[in-house]
């Protein structure tokens, strides 16, 4: 069964189809099987960006304008039937990866705070982190930044009221139920608890995005020195 949804413009050259604002597994396999049906469609999109639970679509309003209705009206009426067509479950196991993380105070910018907050220590926050297994979401706010879930409920945290200006690439962040890593050093506004040696965003590589929609990942702690070595062997 279908969830319900809605289609509104995005501006004047895109459309949102909206099914819920929730991190929600099975609505974000239905995203993403909607998402595979427009991007494998025909259709001269000029991209198609899923998230949890809805989709944009953008396209070029000149190629479907009509004297009868305006474009949106018109991929409205094209995009609603691959919507509702009944897909069949992509049953291909998600990949596993396994991400090092340095939890040591120079890298954790907000454990202590976090810690306070949550009223437990910086080592159940550790703990806590590594003991899950998270499903990539999606990927944007950055070339490469996955919007990974759900966090323990101890650790859910809201983002920031004041965001930093510098947020370190490979930082590992936590905002809400949500866990993610800065891709590329940027201002930002997650709760830092720790940083990974590893590049999440590369353009020397042929694919520089690291990570893919429903990835699952787990992250595992590594001291300083091990992240020191682990820099200098992939530097």
């Amino acid at each position: 069964m279908n969830p319900s949804y809605t289609i509104s413009p995005l501006g004047d050259s895109a459309l949102l189809i909206h099914f819920d604002n929730l991190i929600d597994e099975a609505l974000n396999e239905k995203v993403l099987s909607i998402y595979k049906t427009l991007k494998t469609s025909s259709l001269p999109f000029v991209d198609v960006v899923p998230a949890y639970g809805s989709i944009a679509v953008y396209y070029d309003p000149l190629k479907f304008h009509a004297k009868e209705q305006t474009a949106f009206n018109t991929i409205k009426e094209l995009v609603e039937p691959l919507i509702t067509t009944e897909d069949s479950p992509d049953n291909a196991s998600p990949r596993q990866i396994k991400i090092p993380v340095c939890y040591a105070k120079k890298f954790a910018l907000d454990s202590e705070e976090l810690a306070r907050q949550r009223n437990i220590s910086t080592e159940d926050i550790i703990h806590l982190h590594t003991a899950t297994t998270y499903r990539v979401y999606m990927i944007g706010f950055l070339p490469g930044f996955a919007y990974m879930g759900r966090v323990d409920m101890r650790l859910a945290t809201p983002r920031m009221s004041q965001p930093r200006t510098f947020v370190p690439a490979g930082s590992v962040g936590i905002a809400g139920e949500q866990t993610g890593i800065y891709p590329l050093t940027s201002p930002g506004g997650w709760n830092i608890i720790g940083r990974t040696p590893l590049k999440i965003f590369d353009t020397a590589k042929d694919d520089a995005v690291f990570f893919q929609p429903v990835d699952a990942v787990t992250f595992y702690s590594i001291t300083e020195d091990e992240f020191e070595n682990y820099q200098g062997r992939n530097s």
